[in-house]
């Protein structure tokens, strides 16, 4: 999907043409970005969120919300139903945690499909490249993201909600940084990713439409001989380590970015 119409939907939920908000242009100069509706949907929510003085009381106070609204238990489950089964309620924290687990399972094919629909940027890797719609790979794709056993629970306006979360803490806080970060990924090869070589250093890469990064150098160079540098606009921001008082993604330090052409930095 080397060309940019081929990699986005003519529409998407948040007011802003795929293909600018794709581009390495807009990341260098972002706008503010709002899934239609979230906010307002949610307007109690937001409501207690401006009463809170630290972002580790909002990071409690939402996730209590979203316990009390989804319904969540210790272990994601339900009383006996009436035909004897046990139902699986699924949850914006075990997205995550499965994400950073195998990005390429079923729960990262919902968490991908959530970006699609929408930012409007289809995925171009899961499990293989996918490089049309007529083959394997994106069959695949779709399949997955639709199994209901994680596509329940109105997974998508929790994963509306917490990235509107997640926005209006860097509006508040100004963390993890006010408009962009400086992010790290490791990778063995790039060249089936570079959109533009400008030179030996600077390329800009498609990436997939959801993305990991670190803040950390180090831990980027565990995955790859190369590490790709980028500056992250925050409105691309999904998720990242001091979002929340408790996740399963600490350990690498990881943050979740909606995808598309960036400028990097390639390094050795």
């Amino acid at each position: 999907m080397r060309n940019i119409s081929e990699y986005c939907h003519s529409t998407n939920l948040i007011g802003v043409a795929t293909a600018c908000i794709a581009s390495s242009l807009f990341n260098e100069n972002p706008k503010p970005l709002h899934i239609a509706g979230t906010r307002e949907s949610a307007s109690g929510l937001f409501e207690q969120l401006t009463g809170q003085h630290s972002p580790d009381d909002c990071g409690q106070l939402f996730q209590d919300y979203m316990c009390v609204v989804f319904g969540f238990e210790t272990e994601q489950r339900l009383g006996d139903d009436a035909s004897g089964r046990r139902r699986y309620r699924n949850s914006y924290l075990r997205l995550i945690q499965d994400w950073g687990l195998d990005s390429n399972n079923a729960q990262g094919a919902v968490l991908k499909g959530w970006v699609e629909s929408r930012f409007g940027l289809f995925p171009t890797y899961h499990k293989q490249p996918i490089a049309s719609f007529s083959g394997k790979p994106w069959m695949s794709y779709i399949e997955e993201k639709m199994n209901s056993r994680y596509h329940n629970n109105c997974i998508y306006m929790q994963l509306d909600l917490l990235y509107e979360y997640c926005q209006w803490v860097i509006e508040r806080f100004r963390i993890p940084a006010k408009s962009h970060k400086t992010l790290y990924r490791g990778v063995n090869d790039v060249d089936d990713w570079i959109i533009e070589d400008e030179n030996k250093h600077q390329k800009i890469i498609r990436f997939n439409n959801v993305v990991s990064f670190t803040d950390r150098r180090s831990v980027a160079g565990e995955f790859g001989s190369y590490i790709l540098k980028v500056e992250v606009p925050m409105v691309k921001l999904i998720f990242f380590n001091e979002l929340l008082p408790h996740h399963a993604l600490r350990g690498e330090s990881e943050y979740l970015v909606i995808g598309g052409d960036y400028r990097v930095n390639l390094q050795r």
